[in-house]
């Protein structure tokens, strides 16, 4: 077996975020890491928008980002910490539009360990030093500075180790420009390492540090170090130093230490101010449960400084110091607003604010105002005892606050974010033009969670449509003059008319165009500075700016048959089957070329390209043939309409369109098959090479040369649309999930810019595409609570979810805790539990209480047809539609729950199998009864007639009895299951069961023993998360550490079990390892770098091979392409191969190591790492290509036929 990765959708969580000018321009963008991406955001100030400039895998895991900016430079630079054991300076490069990696120093093994640097990274913030630090103990600081050169130099790390220290947070003080000092939250476990008693570490105290570079002595030195608040978990940079153009201070320098519900400012040499952190006045809520700051960021203005932070509730906080020169006089907090919990928080300059959030949707926002105005209370630390800290370890009086709508913010764009999918399926059940699956995907945490459902193609926003009296054949627009930005005229054209639309504020028809409105048009071109040209099938007409009109009349009885044209040239082809050809002189008019080609079959389709800029006339003509040829023919001068190529095709041409698209020539040729050809054109000899074939659709297709974000692109139109674009240097073809086209072009108006006409049937459309760059289009359906598992049912499309929360409560809870308050006489404010739970939450309950539902959802209706609650407390964890053999195999929905669920350690007072009759053909349910287990099920499957239970550890059968679900079998027998079984598949009597971790078991039903054995297992123990089965001996699975592998079983060891009816042999067979007796081979194994959550043996393209289809935790989806020929393995292993000795990856990480992390990765290639062939020098491009005795044009194409087979795109 031998698999080709490849990622369908990158991870789309972001782990960290920092801003700055990476461009040197004045405009400031974001760049955030998504584990195993870097991603160079920018917005629109204008618009508001964000848009990608630039992303990179980087092979590796980024562990930490700071960004930085020597002194007197224009741009800042980008340090990474990550687990290759190397720290990398990084800038981005705007002439290449890729990060460049400027400088790599290697310090310590690769990996992420404890006492190896990258978890934590810190700059001086004048760009003189920084600190990378790890978990534990080590400490490294480097100089930076200029060489000779000006270029950037970094010095030999100064090591400030503290042995026996657990490092929480680093961050860079402000001291202007005073030796670069960094602050450090640790503790010294020493003592409590040696005390078994554990009162050590009761009594360890957690310690603010500043180290400080010597710059002079060329050392570091711990300079200052005092206890803090034991919970601290944030330290935050207070600016300080004297500033550059006055002798007033910026701040009074130090940190915020954000603890559990306080925060406290700290300095050298000064008091320390304390104020508590304001929560939420939710009536009940669990008051032993801290709150911390999980997010923080500051911004600088012109005369003051601010902070905001943010809890893990997601509200955020403005911070501010009161002080004189470098004296802190008062620590001040105050609720701001709430927005989704962040892993960062980003603030520019231009006023907006970036929230990569923990989980889903990632938000920029734009301040409206800085919360001064509002009657918000406000908390100072001069309004306790000695600024809050007389008792340091006791804590301040809560301070309340009720939250409110955003008042300071703005939503003004939105990244979406499939992290985290927590499971995953893919089925056929919406209708698709392709015949292409989807993929759904239950998202999210909490009330903001999702079921989305994903869709190959590209979003279109529709502006408007209009029905017209007649049904158009064709569709044009033109401008007036060639320097107008917009679009002047629509041109309809019908079997036997044209109607004309003017475009302004509204769209009406127009009157005194100067086209011939009597007959049909085959081509509209604005020509020359400001003229206009109308093809019609008797004749050219040429429409000056005062409305004189020049008319070519075509010779008696022939006619037009198609025509293309640009801005200087036009070439008609004639029913006699000649070709015209007209070019514009410099006085405006058109001449005829003296010789008329004869092409000795019928023409269907021509095509010339734009003018190139600074020539007079583009130099090749394509013409499509009924006698299925494509020529080019040259329009030079000196042998105008000579043939110098030509190429065969499959079928006779429909469509024909010349564009030039990165900086090479394409020939688009769309065939009446529904194929599209795809070849390039030589542009010094004319020769065709490197055809390539897409299928499109049913109907003949359709080419339309548009325009999309300023660049050359091509709309093909079938029984689908596709657009053919660049973006970000890469080329796309991405169907359009939109109403099949007949006919379209470009469109560009005051109200509409950038955007596309087009006619459907007798309406006409106005629409854009969004999202450039996206390959697949999400549905979204919003649930209640965190999802946990999802099954279809089997002949309609309707979906059944369970859903569950932690520490919140349910309806029917959360009015006892009211009528408890109503005994009691207690006043509250009732509003703040009417708010929306999607943008604010819930009151956090205590550890134990659950809310949890079932929910029925129609995916084609896009809503929820059907919801149960649990009460008592109930929480589900599996669900699995049976057809019980003891009720004429009628379908049920069994889902398995637990009551008074703990987390740590897993326990519960009692587990239960729910069994619901299905109503109205799926779309009701009824419940039949409960059955009461002693576990937590968290496996369910139908199986022969009956249900599979994981109760546990326990692997149980179950059949449909009155009263009850009747235990049927359970295993009982060595080997047993030594964990909790998460995972369930069957194939015949065969059931495959995933162990927590201890990794893949072979289970056999014997039914005349009524019998399960365990007969077989892995050599290693996993940490499962899902399984599949592949065929009946084979079995792909992914564990916690982001690894998908493949085992299978030996055939003959899987006929004498099968041939066993007695299981006389399995009984008495000696185990192996302290395990089964018989032991899975290791087919394949690959790092993928994120936690797998769903895994699926799904054909994505219609017709194609199936793949393996995975997705994973962060929202990455991939798939994993079975190599059938010998020739396929063989490119890709030593294209692999040489692409590895280019080192790629921007953190320095070694690209063997990373895919084989855990385990050394085994009969699986790297498709991502191929790919990155076609960014790689030419010279290096024509060397690989030559080891491969390939050409880079042969290469190129059998990557992307690797790809488009496959995934379909």
């Amino acid at each position: 077996m031998h698999l080709y990765n490849l990622t369908v959708q990158p991870p789309t969580a972001i782990t960290d975020a920092i801003v700055g000018n990476f461009s040197c321009t004045r405009q400031q963008e974001v760049l955030v890491s998504r584990g195993t991406r870097l991603e160079l955001l920018r917005v629109d100030p204008h618009t508001g928008k964000l848009s990608t400039v630039v992303a990179s895998d980087v092979f590796g895991s980024v562990r930490s980002l700071a960004a930085f900016r020597l002194a007197g430079d224009l741009k800042d630079y980008i340090a990474v910490g990550s687990d290759s054991g190397r720290i990398v300076i990084l800038e981005y490069d705007p002439q290449t539009n890729s990060f460049v990696k400027v400088h790599e120093e290697t310090y310590g093994k690769s990996g992420v360990r404890r006492i190896v640097p990258g978890q934590y990274l810190a700059a001086d913030p004048k760009g003189r030093a920084l600190m990378i630090s790890a978990m534990e103990k080590s400490k490294l600081v480097y100089i930076l500075s200029r060489d000779a050169n000006h270029r950037l130099a970094i010095s030999s790390p100064l090591e400030a180790r503290t042995d026996n220290t657990i490092i929480h947070h680093v961050v860079g003080l402000d001291v202007g420009y005073d030796n670069p000092t960094f602050a450090v939250l640790e503790v010294d476990y020493t003592e409590a390492d040696k005390d078994p008693t554990g009162e050590a570490f009761r009594r360890a105290q957690k310690m603010l540090t500043y180290y400080e570079l010597d710059l002079g002595l060329n050392h570091v030195v711990r300079k200052w170090s005092a206890p803090t608040d034991r919970r601290a978990n944030l330290l935050v940079q207070v600016p300080g130093g004297q500033a550059t153009s006055s002798d007033r201070y910026d701040g009074p320098s130090g940190v915020l230490v954000c603890c559990e519900d306080h925060v406290i400012y700290q300095h050298m040499d000064a008091p320390p101010h304390r104020v508590p952190i304001p929560r939420r006045n939710y009536p009940f809520q669990d008051k032993e449960r801290g709150l911390l700051i999980n997010a923080a960021v500051m911004h600088r203005m012109k005369d003051a400084f601010f902070f905001l932070l943010q809890s893990e509730e997601g509200d955020l906080y403005k911070v501010t110091i009161q002080h004189e020169e470098q004296e802190g006089r008062a620590l001040k907090i105050k609720y701001f607003d709430t927005v989704p919990v962040a892993s960062s928080l980003c603030i520019l300059k231009s006023g907006f604010l970036f929230v990569a959030a923990e989980f889903g949707n990632h938000h920029l926002y734009q301040f409206l105002k800085l919360g001064e105005e509002d009657d918000t209370p406000q908390y100072s630390s001069t309004d306790y005892p000695r600024f809050g800290m007389a008792d340091p370890k006791s804590p301040l009086p809560h301070a309340c606050f009720r939250p409110h709508a955003l008042e300071n913010l703005s939503l003004v764009d939105e990244l979406e974010s499939l992290n985290p999918i927590i499971d995953s399926k893919v089925l056929s059940s919406l209708p698709s033009a392709t015949g292409a699956p989807q993929i759904f995907a239950a998202c999210g945490r909490g009330p903001q969670s999702t079921l989305r459902i994903l869709h190959h193609g590209l979003e279109v926003d529709e502006a408007i449509h209009y029905n017209l009296r007649g049904t158009p054949t064709s569709v044009w627009t033109t401008k007036l003059r060639e320097e107008d930005h917009f679009d002047a005229y629509i041109v309809l054209s019908f079997n036997d008319a044209t109607l004309v639309l003017s475009i302004g504020e509204t769209i009406t028809e127009a009157d005194d165009s100067g086209f011939l409105t009597t007959s049909p048009t085959i081509a509209v071109q604005q020509v020359g500075a400001d003229g206009l040209l109308q093809v019609h099938p008797n004749g050219i007409r040429h429409i000056l700016a005062d409305k004189r009109v020049n008319e070519w009349r075509v010779p008696h009885e022939k006619s037009i048959v198609t025509a293309t044209t640009n801005n200087r040239q036009i070439v008609a082809a004639l029913s006699s089957g000649e070709l015209m050809y007209f070019e514009l002189d410099l006085e405006g008019q058109f001449n005829e070329c003296q010789e008329r080609k004869v092409m000795g079959s019928n023409i269907l389709s021509l095509s010339i390209g734009e003018v190139p800029t600074g020539r007079l006339r583009t130099p090749y003509l394509a013409v499509g043939c009924e006698d299925q040829t494509v020529r080019i023919l040259s329009l030079d001068p000196d042998n105008t309409l000579e043939v110098l190529g030509m190429q065969a095709l499959s079928a006779p041409p429909s469509s024909i369109c010349i564009v030039e698209m990165l900086n090479t020539t394409f020939v688009n040729i769309g065939l009446r098959n529904g194929v599209l050809l795809r070849t390039v054109l030589d542009s010094s000899n004319g020769q065709l090479t490197d055809s390539r074939l897409r299928f499109l659709g049913t109907r003949p297709v359709e080419l339309v040369r548009v325009s999309v974000n300023g660049n050359l692109a091509v709309l093909a139109l079938s029984s689908r649309s596709w657009l053919n674009y660049t973006y970000q240097n890469e080329m796309h073809f991405t169907p359009l999930i939109y109403e099949n086209l007949d006919s379209a072009w470009t469109f560009s108006s005051e109200l509409l810019t950038n955007g596309f006409v087009g006619v459907s049937g007798s309406v006409l459309r106005l629409f854009r595409d969004l999202k450039l760059g996206t390959k697949l289009t999400q549905d979204i359906i919003s649930l209640d609570n965190t999802p946990r598992k999802f099954v279809a049912h089997p002949t309609n499309a309707l979906l059944y979810l369970v859903e569950g929360d932690h520490r919140a409560y349910s309806t029917s809870a959360a009015e006892i805790e009211l009528e408890k308050l109503h005994a009691n006489g207690a006043s509250f404010d009732r509003d703040i539990l009417e708010l929306p739970q999607r943008v604010f939450g819930r009151p956090k309950a205590p550890a134990g209480t659950w809310k949890s539902c079932i929910r029925v959802i129609d995916p084609a209706a896009r809503r929820t047809v059907h919801v149960i609650e649990l009460d008592n407390n109930e929480a589900a964890f599996s669900i699995a539609v049976v057809q019980f053999a003891a009720r004429d195999n009628e379908l049920h929905l069994v889902v398995g729950t637990a009551q008074d669920t703990l987390l740590s350690p897993a326990s519960c007072t009692s587990g239960f199998l729910r069994t619901y009759r299905l109503l109205q053909d799926g779309g009701s349910l009824e419940l039949v009864h409960k059955t009461e287990i002693d576990d937590i099920p968290h496996a369910l499957l139908g199986f022969h007639g009956v249900v599979a239970a994981g109760v546990g550890k326990s692997l149980r059968l179950y059949e449909l009895g009155h009263k009850q679900l009747l235990r049927k079998a359970e295993n009982k027998a060595r080997p047993n299951f030594t964990t909790t079984i998460v995972t369930l598949n069957a194939q015949g009597s065969r059931l495959l069961v995933g162990d927590m971790q201890e990794s893949i078991h072979y289970v056999v039903y014997k039914p005349i023993q009524n019998r399960l054995l365990i007969f077989a297992d892995d050599t290693q123990p996993r940490w499962i998360t899902t399984t599949t089965m592949l065929d009946y001996h084979t079995v792909v699975a992914g564990d916690r550490f982001g690894n998908i592998f493949v085992n299978r079983l030996d055939p003959n060891v899987s006929s004498q079990v099968d041939d066993d009816p007695v299981s006389a042999r399995i009984m008495h067979e000696k185990g192996v390892l302290m395990g089964a007796p018989h032991k899975t081979t290791l087919l394949a194994h690959f790092h993928v770098g994120d936690i797998i959550t769903g895994l699926h043996k799904v054909s994505m393209v219609a017709g194609a091979p199936e793949v393996i289809l995975y997705t994973g935790l962060h929202g990455t989806i991939g798939v994993l392409v079975p190599l059938i020929s010998k020739e396929d393995v063989d490119f890709t292993t030593i294209l692999e191969q040489h692409l590895r000795a280019e080192q790629l990856s921007l953190v320095g990480r070694d690209h063997l190591a990373w895919r084989g992390y855990y385990v050394p990765v085994k009969a699986v290639v790297d498709g991502d790492l191929c790919e990155m062939y076609a960014r790689l020098p030419p010279h290096r491009r024509g060397a690989v290509a030559g080891e491969l005795d390939r050409t880079v044009g042969e290469v190129l194409k059998k990557l992307e036929q690797l790809r488009v087979t496959a995934a379909g795109f």
